[in-house]
């Protein structure tokens, strides 16, 4: 090949890399999930089960998680990732117990809806501590031993909401945002040390964060979508090596419409809501 054609070739191949092809099974994968009292959690907790994976379940509530566990032969690991320190103890404490982590998928969160202006500062210390820090410490904790094994995959499950924002979600959206960034960042640092890092980011889930919140879901779109389709996409980021997903697809549009005109997008948001 002439000089020229391999510069061009070799271009070609960083700006439009192949798409990986599937990954090996998860039989026998040692499997971190945080959140697993949630819904999207739990969801994905099952599913990974279901295709063989040896599972570590996060949670707070310890009844629900002793459930999961029975049913998919994990095991329980109840921390409050709030707490410093608690995310390197919970890696070292899994890591102890299933040996070295193979995936990690970092899904736990909380939400809140209101008026920015009178949101109580403990709140917003809370949504930014969990949805955002809590999963920075977590890969903090885990991310060395991967590297230094040459593989593994961490997930971290974001939401649309850190794409586009969304109104009276405001700390939610700033710490959703921050979680997409980090993926980004992550991914482009770890690329040759054969650790993967992936973004979920769905829609609206129909799990109890809406009770928890404090408010409702009161839109007419987008419908609910059932948690089994976000722990689908978990699965298959996983498997394909995908580094983003939005869940359902179709909101990938407003997400780029948000990107490429967003002075259009803010018009769309204001009269649709």
């Amino acid at each position: 090949m002439e000089p020229r054609a391999a510069r061009r070739s070799s271009l070609r191949a960083q700006l439009f890399p192949p798409r990986s092809g599937p990954r090996p099974p998860f039989a026998g994968a040692a499997v971190l999930v945080t959140g697993a009292s949630g819904g999207i959690g739990a969801a994905t907790a099952r599913r990974l089960a279901g295709a063989g994976a040896r599972l570590a379940l996060h949670g707070r509530d310890r009844s629900v998680l002793d459930d999961l566990a029975e049913e998919t032969g994990g095991i329980v690991m109840v921390a409050d990732l709030t707490a410093p320190g608690a995310a390197s103890q919970l890696v070292a404490d899994t890591e102890e117990r299933l040996g070295p982590l193979d995936i990690v998928v970092s899904s736990a969160g909380v939400g809140w809806a209101g008026d920015f202006v009178t949101m109580d500062p403990g709140t917003v210390d809370c949504l930014l501590t969990l949805n955002l820090s809590a999963h920075v410490h977590l890969a903090r904790a885990v991310l060395p031993g991967m590297v230094k094994r040459g593989r593994g995959h961490l997930v971290l499950v974001g939401s649309i909401a850190g794409h586009v924002g969304v109104r009276q979600e405001a700390v939610y959206s700033a710490a959703k945002s921050g979680l997409a960034g980090l993926a980004t960042a992550l991914r482009h640092e770890l690329a040759p040390t054969g650790v993967e890092v992936s973004l979920v980011s769905p829609a609206v889930v129909a799990t109890a964060f809406f009770d928890r919140r404090g408010r409702p879901y009161d839109r007419s779109r987008p419908r609910p979508i059932p948690a089994e389709r976000v722990a689908a996409a978990v699965e298959a980021a996983v498997r394909r090596g995908r580094p983003r997903l939005i869940v359902p697809p179709w909101m990938g549009l407003p997400v780029a419409v948000a990107a490429v005109a967003p002075g259009l997008y803010h018009r769309l948001a204001a009269r649709w809501g």
